[in-house]
């Protein structure tokens, strides 16, 4: 940090701040940021005593200051795996990056550092990265860029959510090495209160399917290991179709026979009902697609799961009654503890769409932007993370407020950048720099020159 002197930055797509927090503990100033959500532009306000601009695409770039250093958490939604991936022909997100590129292009800050979901190196197969190296790189803008994915427990902080880092730089990037990783084992209950008053208790619903699915641990044998692939229990007992054909194909070829003779979710007898409609109902939500075929991936669950049952039907069978009442989404189970404890009160869990994931007291799950249902819960004290818990996952502890909706808190959360990566990132491209704020007639010396060299 010897070199680093003060230094001007933007933080775009600004939401809780955690490139405002970093950058400011390395000596810099804030001179705009941009926040599209009302309730996120007062709470930065009140935090950093900076009113962020709205909408960046209505934003005049003119009206941008000059600044040092660019920052933006541009939208992930558009290139993440659990969505539709339509990256930059995604209409409401996808061209927000373009927004990104023409302030660099107008305003030339010295460096940048932008943060995405790791799957944008493969979106598109790879054709995605490919155009935002070219339209950042010697063929576009002119900046020297390199990336690397990181995640919050590489440096101690105990959870697990690998992102994308781009930084560029003006000029090459030769003395520039990514921050080196903690090889610290992590444990969630640094992060932790003790039984916080704050806390949402789990409902009597949730309580009690946890109970099942502890009855289900406690019921398997000790010499049967749990397998590390999703457990749906609304396989076991099934027998339709889905290898070759699908219970869709066969409905569209056969009508109300199509099913006749197979067992549906949880081994109920399609045959005996009486209409079509009642037999679809009867199979699994995750059978109930108009495929003709399964992917792979649902063929080899599929076949995996009946497997499993068949191979511990005699205690499984005992069982299965008690996990009927619940619904589709509490009937699965994600064993992430391979080799631990059978007791799922041991635990930090999570309720996803692929069911109830048991992960060990290492780490977090993944912050995303969730709903109140998603919240990481502490089992051993029967209750959710609190914002300020998760607000310790995303090192914004220093945040003076979170949003006071724990609704609001949790979605913010899931969508901020954790500032400690971000400090760890920016103190490595930064610090070995001598950063100067220069007016416009300097910025555009120093592109011209730089263009000069590159064509010589």
């Amino acid at each position: 940090m010897e070199n680093l002197k003060g230094f001007n930055f933007i933080d775009l797509f600004a939401g809780l701040g955690g490139f405002h927090l970093a950058l400011r503990k390395l000596g810099g100033t804030c001179v705009f940021a941009a926040e599209w959500k009302k309730n996120l532009q007062d709470l930065y306000e009140i935090n950093f005593n900076i009113r962020p601009a709205g909408d960046i695409t209505e934003v005049t770039i003119d009206n941008i200051p000059n600044h040092d250093v660019l920052t933006a958490g541009f939208p992930c939604q558009p290139f993440s795996k659990a969505g539709e991936q339509l990256g930059f022909e995604c209409t409401k997100q996808g061209s927000l990056f373009f927004n990104v590129v023409n302030i660099l292009e107008c305003k030339r800050p010295h460096y940048f550092i932008l943060e995405n979901v790791p799957n944008l190196l493969k979106h598109d197969n790879g054709k995605t990265w490919i155009k935002i190296q070219k339209l950042l790189g010697s063929e576009g803008l002119g900046y020297h860029i390199d990336a690397a994915k990181l995640s919050p427990h590489n440096f101690g902080i105990p959870q697990i959510r690998e992102r994308i880092y781009i930084v560029g730089s003006l000029e090459p990037l030769s003395e520039f090495k990514w921050p080196k990783l903690t090889e610290v084992e992590t444990s969630i209950d640094s992060i932790l209160d003790d039984y916080p008053a704050e806390a949402k208790p789990l409902s009597s619903q949730v309580e009690e399917c946890l109970g099942v699915w502890d009855a289900f641990l406690k019921a398997c044998p000790k010499n049967v290991q749990l397998p590390s692939f999703p457990l749906w229990s609304m396989e076991w007992g099934a027998t339709y179709p889905f290898e070759n054909e699908t219970p869709y194909s066969r409905k569209i070829r056969l009508g109300l026979n199509g099913l006749k003779g197979f067992k549906g979710s949880h081994g109920q007898k399609l045959g005996y009902l009486r209409n079509i409609e009642e037999r679809w109902a009867a199979l699994p939500s995750h059978a109930r697609t108009e495929d003709m075929t399964f992917p792979k991936w649902k063929r080899d669950f599929l076949r995996q799961n009946r497997k499993f049952y068949q191979d511990n039907k005699e205690w499984i069978d005992a069982w299965l009654p008690s996990i009927l009442k619940f619904p589709s989404s509490l009937q699965k189970l994600e064993w992430n503890v391979q080799g631990g404890e059978h007791n799922i009160w041991s635990y930090v869990l999570q309720f996803r769409a692929s069911g109830v994931r048991v992960k060990r007291r290492t780490t977090a799950p993944s912050l995303i932007a969730m709903t109140d249902t998603q919240v990481p819960i502490i089992a051993w004290q029967k209750r959710y993370m609190t914002p300020r818990e998760c607000a310790r996952l995303q090192s914004l502890e220093d945040l003076k407020e979170l949003p006071a909706s724990q609704t609001q808190a949790f979605q913010a959360l899931g969508n901020a950048v954790n500032s400690q990566v971000v400090e760890h990132v920016a103190k490595a491209l930064l610090c070995k720099q001598t950063i100067e704020t220069y007016d416009t007639d300097d910025i555009v010396k120093r592109v011209k020159s730089l263009c000069e060299k590159e064509v010589a």
